[in-house]
């Protein structure tokens, strides 16, 4: 059974760095995509930075490109979100989400799609970005 657990969420002032942790059980990294989603209240789901380690395939959302890092420790099955420079904006519950299959290929579709929209999800971390 796939599980994500994420964790480091909080209150942080504008220009201040966070770093999400995602503990994962019940999968392979080489078998799946791996990311991050937010959802702010009233607002769809926003693919916000994704991975997969067979296809070599990472995407970003323009607004957190340059601010924003993932990576992935295999060895501790553990998946982190680099957040720096945060701004209000990007005040959001953030999601560690999980699909088995790569992140890109012809027939999937665009990754800003997918990585907003992966099959198993955790409770979700909250950051807020203070002005």
């Amino acid at each position: 059974q796939v599980q994500v657990v994420e964790s480091g969420g909080g209150l942080v002032e504008a220009g201040g760095s966070l770093r999400l942790s995602c503990q994962v059980s019940g999968l392979s990294f080489r078998d799946y995509a791996m990311g991050w989603f937010r959802q702010s209240s009233g607002e769809d789901h926003e693919g916000v930075a994704c991975i997969d380690w067979h296809g070599g395939n990472t995407y970003y959302a323009t607004s957190v490109q340059g601010r924003f890092t993932i990576s992935q420790d295999t060895s501790r099955n553990t998946l982190y979100l680099q957040m720096d420079n945060l701004k209000p904006d990007d005040t959001a519950m953030y999601y560690c989400a999980a699909d088995l299959g790569p992140l890109w290929s012809t027939t999937i579709g665009p990754m800003r799609i997918r990585c907003a929209h992966f099959a198993y999800s955790g409770q979700g971390t909250q950051v807020t970005v203070s002005s």
